[in-house]
């Protein structure tokens, strides 16, 4: 038998409320999604402004994050001509981001969930999922 851990709705509305104080911070507003471990949805919210066609692009993040327990960014280089992953981001239907902003959520060193974030730049992104984690790993303390 296997027990697994996985983020619920109130960890997951903890994760958003800090990417969306960070990305009202840094004035982009943002889609934010949430996944559970397997990479299925748990929360999203898009906020007023946040580009249309960034809600599914932060849906893929946070499922490439969590299901592939790794960062959207660590796909990029990997996945050039003459890589290791060449080609990667056609798979599963395309689905798996190879663009900065999906971060796994880890818990005593477990992947229980991802998130993704778009509307900004790469590195806004991910700063702005980094502060999602950020606040989660403090409600945990």
């Amino acid at each position: 038998m296997i027990t697994i851990r996985r983020l619920g709705l109130d960890d997951a509305q903890i994760l958003i409320a800090g990417a969306k104080k960070r990305a009202e911070e840094i004035g982009v507003p943002m889609c934010i999604a949430v996944t559970d471990e397997s990479g299925q949805l748990i929360a999203f919210e898009r906020m007023d402004g946040g580009k249309i066609t960034s809600t599914i692009i932060a849906q893929d993040k946070a499922y490439t994050a969590a299901g592939a327990k790794r960062t959207t960014e660590s796909y990029g280089s990997a996945s050039q001509p003459g890589n290791p992953a060449y080609g990667i981001n056609s798979a599963i239907g395309g689905r798996l981001l190879v663009v900065a902003g999906g971060l796994p959520v880890i818990v005593d060193g477990e992947v229980v969930g991802g998130i993704g974030i778009s509307s900004g730049t790469p590195a806004q992104d991910t700063e702005c999922a980094q502060a999602g984690i950020d606040r989660f790993g403090h409600s945990l303390s």
